[in-house]
């Protein structure tokens, strides 16, 4: 294939070589041109070996070219190694490897005196010195003066035209840069046998316009040209690329017509030398002499040529053998290499066949006469042993042939690929020319002579049509060439004829596999199918942007692909079957070569980016996979409605394979994993997420059931948790330290809370944002994790801070002894067992409740409420973040999951609510019993009513109750002073039923009592309603109820109350109350404080409580 591209660009270098001289040689450049012997204008010029720098020497020094000595010259170069004259001096370019050529001389180089005139290159010599008459005989003595010549024909300046304007010179240069840079189409190797005698494509292009006129010869179109002056057979382009600035053209169009004008064109875009053009013409003419009734196309043309044109009318011997050869080389092709049909008994004579060509070919290496005549007795032999190999009959009456001689139908296409190649424009080989309909039907009159169908000829053309398009890129001969596919006729559309003839249509390759035999139509299309199964194989190489480009042939891919089909040799091919298969494996192939150049680009980055290759590789997958399925899919999934599933179930199944490693060696949250997981997961939810969307449900699913998922939810869930227990056990730790360093100061004045659960939700949300930084994928059982272990720290500070208070009943002192009242003194207490309560006070325990001072207690209660408080705002942060976090989590959840989501939302901090209002409740009850019991114990519960109850009343406590009242309200916040004052309002009520039922013996209560201490009720309760500025009346009333109900019963008389307390205990034992609606507790405890001698008889002969000591 590398060799064909070779060979390709010398014979384009050789054409534009040649443009380029005949441009020179035709305008105003040369002053004046002499032709060599034998030629009459530039046509009959072989300017292949023209010596290109004696004409540029001539052009700059304005000096007669004479193309005898440019031709001489050229040849003396090739004597001589090639010089670059660019540089200060001379440089060699050796054809020997200079270091196998040894090590450089060590003697330095003689001296160079004076340059010495060359006898090869005189024109590098130093002129001498010639008088002016000698000069000018000089330059009008011609170079090209022999023996053999009696005159000299020269081209002038005068001899040339010029342009009519100068708008036409810039349309032709326009027209000049037109052409394009052509591809490379290597991989458009025709599977055709090569030709053993090194035909070439210019030897092929030359017997194809042969054969041309020989058709168009047939239909009596063949007329030779009448030679007129160069400027008026000039084309229009050669006229305007010659133009002089100083004259003016006079414009001739020669209007010709129909087939005469056609030929013109076909010579044009075929590039044949009109010189040739003539020949062949004047040859053809000549071999119908004498041949009457037989067709110009029933000759065998090759052979007719060698024996109607001679050696004179080329310009020159190379010339000729040159095209001799060429001619015997198409015979030996033709007739003796590739027979169709096996030569039976005329074996012998193909051997004699080459025996001929090869006398033929070395006359030219002996003398004239002899020569002459060898060559004119080989033609003759020839003539008589090649006619019967070319009608031995072949192909039958199928293609109406009478002499095929060339049966073996790689030469017969290989020359019609030629003529098809006419069809496109010579100055942009991306279009086709406006001939083209006149054209391809002049190229019909040669299907008798070549062999050719309608089915091979479509076959061609679109082959042709194709490898065209690219070279060049060009779209619109790409439909075109589908066009011509369409066309060709399925197995059963063709005649049981053409099926035998295509089937016998053979030819033997030679490929990595061995020697091949391959049928005609796998010749040309088996090279398109493997152009666009490599293209359509990488089309996200190929096809990066145009996706109009890939649609057209992935078309003509598939019409190759149904004609290939049909061969019998396919049947047994193990490839693709469907449609849709074949659509797969492009997916399949172009995605895995996609893949490993973005493993190659990540590779090549990741040292520069320092980050992570997984994550760069999810990231430019998931970028693959975006484009596969915007680009690419909509053309593709037109022929597999699951190819969207397929791209991405493979690129899902690529990045797993490369990904299972690091899952798999994973064990704690890492910069890695952080990196990683969350560009894996989104990979994979986006992979989902197409399949999804381009199937239907049913199809979608089951895609997806056949993913091996990453699991990246369960790893990552499970590497959270982790990370989300040893946090817990570090807030643990944190509030375990906080309130042991606790003092329980404010803040500040504006906030009256204690540090350390400013500290404690500190190193929460610095928990929580730690949390939502981590951008793993996770599930809301790891955030359900972390707020229950949050709401458990909440609750042990609760709990500590509740453990930091005394006991109620520690704080309360003992119940003194129950007495009865007497007179005497000294009696001593003989009492039930039940009745006495034996505790003291603890001295230790009286030091520690002195600490918790009022403000002490103030700014606990003010903690607890600013840790609940802010609870609310915390929850709402934690439940923002994570609907945000999942905002873009397209993940299928399964309805348990929505619903634990939605149930640990409602309940997050429940626990903590619970626990800090609990806590809350009991330091406000700590704080009034303290108050009372404790700070004004000796005012309150020790003297409160001694001796008597006139004597000590309520209101000698009011002004030590406001004190502390306002003690309270200045510390503790708003929104707990009424909890705090309704703790003190309880504990002053009980505090005056202690004084009252549990005064001990130095208090007695008379009747006259109760209403003086119903007074004392109604003060407490307005000192705390406080005219509307304190607690709300309604409760502080039902507060109050209680005690009045028992100062309701002191108004009572003794009798009443023991006949009540009698009733009362049989009542008990039913389950009922008594009629005073009291219990036998209060009852007795009323009647123990009751001064009257018949109470004390009473509690003597019932209870034996003993007398009191006064």
């Amino acid at each position: 294939m590398e060799e064909e591209g070779v060979v390709g660009v010398l014979q384009r270098y050789r054409r534009d070589r040649r443009v380029l001289l005949s441009f020179i040689l035709s305008g105003s450049l040369i002053k004046k041109v002499v032709m060599p012997p034998g030629a009459v204008s530039l046509d009959d010029v072989d300017l292949d070996q023209v010596s290109v720098d004696h004409v540029l020497n001539c052009a700059k020094k304005g000096e007669m070219l004479d193309l005898s000595e440019a031709i001489r010259e050229y040849h003396d170069s090739t004597l001589f190694p090639n010089m670059n004259k660019a540089g200060p001096a001379d440089e060699f370019f050796l054809v020997t490897d200079p270091i196998s050529s040894g090590s450089p001389p060590r003697r330095e180089p003689p001296l160079l005196h004076s340059i010495m005139p060359s006898p090869i290159l005189p024109s590098l010599a130093t002129p001498e010195t010639l008088d002016s008459a000698e000069d000018e005989n000089l330059l009008n003595l011609s170079k090209s003066q022999s023996l053999n010549s009696t005159q000299v024909q020269e081209l002038t300046i005068n001899d040339i035209d010029d342009f009519d304007d100068d708008e036409d010179l810039e349309e032709v240069d326009s027209q000049r840069y037109s052409r394009r840079v052509l591809n490379d189409a290597a991989d458009l190797e025709l599977g055709l046998p090569s030709f053993a005698t090194g035909i070439m494509d210019d030897d092929l292009r030359e017997t194809a316009y042969e054969i041309l006129l020989a058709s168009a010869g047939a239909s009596g179109g063949l007329i030779v040209p009448v030679k007129e002056k160069k400027k008026d057979k000039k084309s229009r382009l050669m006229r305007k690329l010659g133009r002089s600035k100083g004259e003016h053209v006079a414009t001739q169009n020669q209007q010709t017509s129909g087939l005469v004008s056609l030929l013109e064109t076909m010579r044009v875009q075929m590039e044949i030398t009109e010189a040739m053009d003539v020949r062949t013409r004047i040859g053809l003419l000549n071999a119908m002499v004498g041949k009457v009734g037989k067709r110009m196309d029933a000759l065998l043309i090759p052979l007719e040529l060698l024996c109607c044109i001679s050696r004179t009318e080329f310009s020159d011997k190379k010339s000729y053998i040159k095209w001799q050869k060429r001619q015997l080389n198409v015979m030996e092709e033709g007739l003796i290499n590739h027979p169709a049909v096996g030569f039976g008994e005329s074996g012998r004579k193909a051997s004699e066949l080459r025996v001929l060509l090869a006398k033929i070919e070395e006359s030219e290496m002996l003398t004239p006469s002899a020569g002459e005549l060898q060559r004119t007795e080989c033609l003759r032999c020839l003539r008589d042993v090649a006619t019967p190999l070319a009608e031995r009959p072949a192909r039958g009456d199928l293609t109406g042939e009478i002499c095929h001689w060339a049966d073996g139908y790689h030469l017969n296409v290989r020359l019609y690929e030629k003529l098809l190649l006419s069809v496109f424009d010579i100055l942009d080989e991306g279009k086709l020319a406006e001939e083209v309909e006149e054209i391809l039907e002049l190229l019909k009159s040669t299907w008798r002579i070549l062999g050719i169908t309608e089915t091979i000829h479509y076959t061609c053309y679109a082959w042709v049509l194709f490898r065209q398009f690219v070279l060049t890129g060009e779209r619109g001969l790409l439909q075109h060439s589908i066009e011509q596919l369409k066309k060709i006729p399925l197995k059963e559309q063709r005649g049981s004829q053409e099926r035998l003839h295509l089937k016998s249509l053979l030819g033997r390759v030679e490929s990595e596999n061995g020697v091949q035999e391959m049928t005609f139509l796998q010749s040309f299309l088996l090279p398109i199918q493997k152009w666009t199964d490599k293209h359509l194989g990488d089309y996200h190489h190929h096809y990066t942007e145009a996706t109009a480009m890939m649609e057209s042939v992935l078309v003509a891919a598939m019409v190759v692909r149904r004609l290939l089909c049909e061969e019998p040799e396919m049947a047994m091919y193990t490839g693709p079957v469907a449609d849709t298969e074949q659509i797969e494996s492009y997916v399949l192939s172009s995605i895995k070569s996609a893949y490993v150049r973005i493993i190659k680009d990540v590779e090549t980055m990741s040292d520069v980016t320092h980050e992570h290759p997984l994550a760069s590789l999810a990231e430019q997958t998931k970028k693959l996979l975006k484009k596969d399925a915007t680009m690419y899919m909509p053309i593709l999934s037109q022929r597999h409605p699951n190819a969207t599933a397929v791209s991405a179930s493979l690129i899902h199944k690529l990045f797993g394979i490369k990904l299972k490693p690091f899952l798999d060696s994973v064990e704690h949250l890492t910069e890695d994993t952080v990196a990683v997981f969350p560009a894996a997961n989104s990979l994979e939810q986006y992979v989902i997420e197409v399949i999804m969307s381009n199937c239907n449900e049913e199809t979608g699913e089951m895609y997806c059931k056949k993913l091996n998922l990453y699991k990246i939810e369960t790893i990552s869930g499970t590497l959270v948790l982790r990370w989300v227990n040893s946090q817990l056990g570090r807030i643990l730790s944190w509030v375990e330290r906080a309130i042991e360093q606790e003092r329980w100061v404010p803040v500040s004045p504006q906030q009256r809370h204690g540090s350390s659960i400013v500290e404690v939700y500190r190193i929460v949300e610095e928990t929580v944002d730690q949390f939502f930084a981590l951008k793993v994928p996770m599930r809301s059982s790891e955030l359900s994790s972390l707020l229950r272990g949050i709401d458990n720290a909440f609750q042990v500070y609760a709990r500590s801070v509740v453990n930091q208070l005394a006991k109620k009943e520690d704080v309360i002192p003992p119940v003194p002894i129950l007495t009865r009242y007497s007179k005497e003194g000294g009696i001593k207490a003989l009492v039930k067992k039940e009745l006495r309560d034996p505790r003291q006070p603890d001295v230790k325990r009286s030091t520690d409740y002195s600490a918790l001072t009022t403000p002490t207690v103030c700014v606990q209660l003010n903690t607890l409420y600013y840790a609940i408080s802010q609870l609310n705002k915390l929850e709402d942060s934690i439940w923002e973040r994570w609907t945000r976090k999942n905002y873009h989590d397209k993940s299928i959840r399964r309805p348990t999951e929505e619903n634990l989501r939605s149930s640990t939302q409602k309940e997050t901090f429940d626990g903590s609510r619970k626990d800090i209002n609990a806590a809350i409740n009991r330091v406000c009850e700590f704080t009034g019993t303290k108050i009372i019991f404790w700070d004004l114990r000796e005012s309150f519960i020790d003297n409160l009513y001694k001796p008597t109850v006139s004597q000590c009343r309520f209101e000698t406590l009011i002004d030590q109750l406001d004190l502390v009242l306002n003690q309270l309200c200045d510390i503790i916040v708003e929104q707990l002073r009424d909890r705090v004052v309704t703790g003190l309002l309880q504990a002053s009520l009980d505090g005056l039923l202690r004084v009252i039922l549990d005064g001990g013996p130095s208090r007695i209560f008379t009747l006259a009592d109760a209403k003086l201490l119903e007074e004392d009720v109604e003060v407490l309760k307005e000192f705390f309603i406080s005219g509307g500025d304190g607690l709300p009346r309604g409760g502080v009333e039902n507060q109050v109820a209680g005690v009045r109900q028992v100062i309701k019963l002191l108004g009572y008389e003794t009798r009443e109350l023991i006949e009540d307390l009698k009733s009362a205990s049989e009542l008990e034992l039913q389950g009922g109350r008594s009629k005073l609606g009291a219990d036998t507790k209060t009852l007795l405890r009323i009647l123990c404080h009751r001064g009257d001698s018949e109470a004390s008889q009473f509690l003597k002969k019932h209870y034996r409580i003993p007398k009191s000591a006064t």
